[in-house]
């Protein structure tokens, strides 16, 4: 959790972000990412004032158990003095002990983002689905949580100006940013309209261009002029010297295929999956992961 101190920016993670996406739906299944179809609601996890501070905030947890389908998951929640935002003690369950970091007494519109994190490790502990490292680890739980419907709220209680700053999670504001525009472009829709933070729809827009140019990277037929060129140029190479292999800088790789025609590899740019097609101009592939229907030149 940055509290008054420096935020960091930019995209340093999307690497490891990329590979959560792929690893949720690999693990959870394209039927199953579907049912999370409808983010959690501002209403439901609206916190006043005046509410009492540990009903309201078991009544947020719940909401999230509900969001998460975890129907048999008990989450007890006390406050303390600690570094982080939150914390979790993963369990055999049926019960989880939640702490909070004691700024959320008094800052208690973001006790919904610190539980959408938290119950996502509950959510994640019980498909056995981690990464090794704690760093990484933490980045997929942002990820999931973001792509499941729960993780604008991380985004929203992202704030910053001259005099102080707060942001929660592992993810930058921007990468935030990225994972909601994934997730609004395969349901269509638009959590901006929920933000209250404005440096929050700043890094929603800015994540956005990035998904953007994951759709316009060769040999999507969507690609710009001067991608086209460099993939035209990659593919002589590829042909005429033999040697295939990966290219610096550029998402896609070739390779030879003893059955047939030379072929090139590329992520979906929904689920990151890589797709291996042939190269033989225009081509419609189908991932196999997330039903992704994509237009090739290849």
């Amino acid at each position: 959790m940055a509290n008054g101190g420096p935020v960091e920016h930019g995209f340093p993670h999307l690497d490891t972000v990329r590979a959560s996406i792929t690893a949720l739906y690999k693990r959870l299944s394209y039927d199953t990412i579907h049912t999370f179809a409808t983010s959690v609601a501002p209403a439901d996890v609206a916190f006043g004032d005046i509410d009492d501070l540990h009903l309201g905030a078991q009544r947020v947890a719940r909401e999230m158990v509900r969001h998460y389908h975890l129907p048999d998951a008990r989450l007890i929640i006390d406050f303390r003095e600690m570094t982080h935002a939150a914390n979790v003690e993963l369990t055999a369950g049926p019960e989880y002990f939640v702490e909070l970091n004691d700024r959320f007494r008094s800052h208690r519109r973001d006790i919904g983002a610190a539980l959408a994190h938290e119950v996502m490790h509950v959510y994640l502990h019980r498909l056995d689905l981690y990464f090794p490292g704690t760093r990484d680890n933490e980045i997929l739980t942002d990820t999931a949580a973001t792509y499941l419907g729960a993780g604008w709220l991380l985004l929203d209680a992202y704030r910053e100006d001259a005099a102080s700053s707060q942001k929660l999670g592992y993810l930058t504001p921007e990468e935030f940013g990225y994972v909601l525009a994934k997730r609004s472009l395969v349901f269509g829709e638009d959590p901006s309209i929920w933000f209250t933070s404005p440096q929050a729809y700043t890094a929603y827009t800015q994540g956005m261009a990035q998904a953007r140019r994951d759709e316009q990277q060769p040999p999507l037929t969507a690609a710009g002029w001067a991608g086209r060129r460099r993939y035209a140029k990659d593919r002589r190479h590829a042909q005429d010297q033999h040697t295939p292999g990966p290219h610096a800088g550029v998402p896609y790789a070739f390779s030879p295929d003893s059955r047939g025609p030379l072929r090139v590899s590329f992520p979906c740019p929904t689920c990151h999956q890589r797709i291996r097609v042939p190269v033989r101009g225009r081509v419609r592939a189908r991932c196999t992961l997330c039903r992704t229907v994509l237009e090739c030149d290849t």
